[in-house]
């Protein structure tokens, strides 16, 4: 496959270490003079652009969280008057107030750029119609997907996410190659099609999928890729650093390549702080080397993966990461375990006859202890007649594989197909009922 940016996704670690830093030191010294909050983060710390001389430096900078974003809400974050910002995008802000992004032209070019990058890693060209099931709007996902999209002169299809029956209308009259939307919502597509009785192999000309918003492990990329005949790529972005096109896979899908001419990415251990380095998992940080609107100085994602710094067979040279393996504050504690979803993930896709939706249900019974239960919709031929035994066996034999990755009891229910509510977006998979009862 080729690629977008030859020059900055291939040159050698020596050079592209020396414009990390030499933009690193820039942007401290711009934040240092145009952001009251950055200012008094760096006087608190006691560090000047002046201290940052080597990208072993970066860890005297203070750290950015999401909290610090709420804080400032709406424009607190901004680093230029509100007369330059041309767009607005935010979060969904289910925990509160939304997360806001802010793009002058220039980030908005920047964020073309690297969708251009990132889909043409994944394969698209100008010879594809793309049928973009991300949503628009705040959301920063469709477009995001438009804007590159564009910018490799393919033909978009700004459907967003929804009217699922219309969206399988369309890319067949369309003849969709490149699909993009959430994992989760491609396999509603997929549900869609079968319901309908339409072939997607034989109907449709779909070759590639990128997705993204959500973790989603390689057991559901095999579901997807059978289900609908594609090759499936993973993306990942967050609306505070860009949006999507952090980091992208390429053809060879071992790991994420992230755009670090303009994204500093750290691992770091999620309670000291302290940086781990390559091939050690962590929480990922990142620093918005290039951002005019609104900068970011060691932001905790709390994305949980691991750098990885060996030249990729495409040819490119810039980090890799792991596919997000969940958030660190997405862990649950159930009678003072860790659990996290994609644990349950894994072990619910080793069984062929249960299907990829399930839900985690977290609640407080007897003596407020925690408990535990997952939801997951078995496949069609189980209920075809109802084979109750069986039904009760597989429970069984789920629950006990749960038991020993999560070394804690979970209930499991297997429910029909289609009875766990579907999102358009990104999945619901925790319930936590225990939030509610406080």
């Amino acid at each position: 496959m080729p690629i977008w940016n030859v020059e900055f996704e291939t040159m050698s670690r020596e050079q592209l270490g020396r414009l990390q830093l030499e933009r690193l030191k820039a942007l401290v010294e711009r934040v240092a003079g145009t952001s009251p909050f950055y200012r008094k983060k760096l006087a608190e710390a006691g560090v000047t652009a002046n201290d940052i001389n080597s990208l072993d430096d970066t860890n005297k900078l203070p750290f950015t969280t999401k909290d610090e974003l709420r804080y400032n809400y709406p424009w607190g974050m901004f680093t230029v008057p509100l007369k330059d910002i041309v767009r607005i995008h935010a979060s969904s802000g289910t925990t509160g107030k939304p997360t806001v992004g802010g793009y002058t032209r220039a980030d908005l070019a920047l964020w073309q750029e690297v969708m251009a990058r990132s889909v043409t890693a994944a394969g698209m060209t100008a010879e594809d119609v793309v049928h973009n099931g991300f949503g628009y709007g705040l959301f920063t996902g469709g477009l995001g997907f438009h804007l590159g999209t564009e910018a490799v002169e393919a033909t978009v299809v700004p459907v967003s996410a929804g009217l699922t029956q219309r969206q399988l209308m369309l890319m067949e009259d369309f003849g969709a190659t490149v699909l993009t939307c959430t994992p989760s919502y491609s396999l509603v597509i997929a549900e869609e099609a079968a319901r309908q009785g339409i072939d997607i192999k034989e109907r449709l000309k779909l070759r590639v999928g990128i997705f993204g918003a959500e973790p989603w492990t390689e057991k559901m990329r095999d579901e997807i890729e059978a289900a609908l005949g594609l090759r499936a790529y993973d993306t990942y972005g967050l609306t505070e650093v860009i949006g999507p096109g952090v980091s992208v896979e390429c053809e060879h899908r071992q790991g994420l390549h992230i755009f670090e001419d303009h994204f500093y990415p750290e691992v770091i251990d999620p309670s000291s702080g302290e940086p781990l380095g390559y091939g050690r998992e962590g929480e990922l940080v990142f620093t918005t080397l290039t951002k005019e609107a609104m900068p970011l100085i060691r932001y905790r994602t709390r994305d949980r993966t691991t750098l990885y710094a060996e030249p990729c067979a495409c040819g490119r040279t810039i980090v890799r990461m792991d596919k997000v393996l969940g958030r660190t504050d997405d862990m649950l504690i159930v009678r003072g375990v860790n659990v996290f979803p994609s644990q349950i993930e894994r072990v619910l896709l080793e069984f062929s006859d249960l299907g990829p939706h399930y839900q985690i249900i977290v609640d407080r019974g007897q003596h407020e202890l925690d408990t535990l239960e997952v939801w997951v919709e078995g496949a069609d031929r189980l209920f075809m007649p109802v084979d109750t035994h069986y039904i009760e066996a597989l429970e069984r034999d789920v629950q006990t594989r749960l038991k020993e990755a999560l070394i804690i009891h979970c209930s499991v229910k297997l429910m029909k197909p289609q009875t766990i509510e579907r999102s358009l977006g990104k999945a619901v998979r925790v319930v936590d009922k225990r939030q509610l009862s406080r």
